[in-house]
């Protein structure tokens, strides 16, 4: 345990000496960093293939659950959607140094706001090779260190990006402890890390609803994070159904392991015995089990019944919870009561009702006619995401570049003083 503290200590002071730099590092530099780490992703695929393959291997010799396996999993094409995202945020506008709000004062002060990084971010998560990419590049190009704690089930992959990523800093000219990845599996590094005040400013937890619990109890840090994606489509009286058919199958079957896995199927009385047997029609032909209130039984024959539980599940596989309601209110109030305030779509025509949908559900992403599966960084156009945030302060939602700043207050005068 000694040697863990002080490997973690060590590691933070390098990453506080690392933000400095970081903090003052020129757009120019970043994005050459960014672009970097891009093309030796690209360069390097079969090598993040082949360390994925190891990983992989000994996930399923350990067990490990269909959906963390989904995670885990590296494809040619993730691959080169994690260099996209570096490169779209390379693209983007550098936040840092970006000033706004400004206003006289009739001292006649000039005061403003000022965009500054957070310093040091601590990220925990499990599984996802891809949040090693996706948080060096933000954490980067945002002027932030980070200290990176991927699961032990992703080391291999983890290493071989940790190679890549310091490759893309000695390119730029900026240190290599601005991208750490923590080399030990050993849990008590997650019991360091996330009480660490003195070197870490914020944690984002990213993996499961025990991980994250426990990081929230234990964390004397502040924390960005969301415990669960329980995500709702509810299909209005006047919606388009083929609309429907086509959202709810990518909403529901595309990936049945994402937070923004439409978990949730809300339909409006009125239009259920013509829709609904058609959209658990389609639900079932992709084998996805039905559990729904007892006027769904009534109109799909292979429903199994809905437990209170069920409504506030997330379920990260093959099945959904299915409810007939009245009307709009019935599903703002359904959703607001059983969701985790992650991602809610409504199908509709009706302009009046999609608006009040958007006012009313209070999630992180609200959205008409549309998917749950686009609740991401990427989609977002933000690059990459650190993280989705289902909390209020201090983001919400995808979290990006704006994400991981803060404000500070500027002030200009002319040699005023106060009176």
């Amino acid at each position: 345990m000694e040697d863990i503290k002080h490997y973690m200590q060590q590691l933070g002071k390098e990453a506080r000496l690392a933000s400095r730099a970081m903090a003052r590092a020129s757009t120019h530099t970043k994005n050459l960093a960014l672009l970097t780490i891009a093309n030796a992703i690209r360069r390097e695929q079969a090598a993040l293939l082949q360390a994925n393959a190891v990983d992989l291997e000994n996930a399923r010799n350990n067990g490990l659950e269909p959906a963390m396996l989904d995670r885990l999993t590296l494809t040619e094409k993730s691959i080169n959607t994690m260099a996209e995202g570096l490169e779209q945020i390379a693209s983007l506008p550098d936040p840092i140094g970006e000033m706004s709000d400004f206003k006289y004062r009739p001292s006649g002060i000039q005061i403003g706001k000022m965009r500054v990084p957070l310093g040091v971010i601590g990220i925990i998560y499990e599984a996802r090779p891809n949040v090693t990419v996706d948080a060096a590049g933000l954490c980067l190009k945002s002027g932030n260190a980070a200290i990176l704690r991927g699961g032990s089930e992703a080391i291999a992959c983890n290493r071989a990006l940790a190679a890549i990523v310091h490759e893309g800093l000695a390119a730029a000219g900026l240190p290599q402890a601005a991208v750490q990845v923590v080399a030990t599996t050993d849990r008590a590094a997650v019991g360091e890390l996330i009480t660490m005040k003195d070197y870490v400013d914020v944690i984002v937890p990213r993996g499961g609803k025990g991980l994250i619990e426990r990081i929230s109890n234990d964390a004397r840090i502040p924390v960005i994070k969301h415990l669960d994606g329980n995500c709702h489509v509810y299909v209005d009286e006047s919606a388009d159904l083929d609309k429907a058919l086509r959202i709810l199958e990518n909403a529901k079957t595309q990936r049945l392991g994402t937070c923004n896995t439409a978990e949730s199927l809300l339909v409006a009385r009125s239009i259920a015995p013509a829709a609904l047997p058609l959209l658990a029609d389609m639900l079932i032909s992709k084998g996805v089990e039905i559990r729904g209130c007892a006027e769904t039984q009534a109109l799909v024959a292979a429903a199994k019944p809905a437990t209170e539980e069920d409504y506030y599940t997330e379920y990260l596989d093959a099945i959904i919870s299915v409810k007939i309601v009245a009307d709009v209110d019935e599903a703002i109030a359904h959703i607001n009561q059983y969701s985790s305030q992650h991602t809610e779509s409504i199908i509709t025509e009706n302009y009046t009702r999609a608006h009040q949908f958007l006012r009313e559900v209070d999630s992180s992403s609200v959205m008409v006619n549309a998917s749950t599966r686009f609740a991401d960084g990427f989609e977002y156009g933000l690059g990459a995401e650190i993280g989705i945030s289902t909390d209020k302060l201090h983001a919400r939602g995808p979290v990006g570049l704006d994400g991981l700043t803060s404000l500070k207050y500027v002030v200009f005068g002319n040699g005023e003083t106060r009176a």
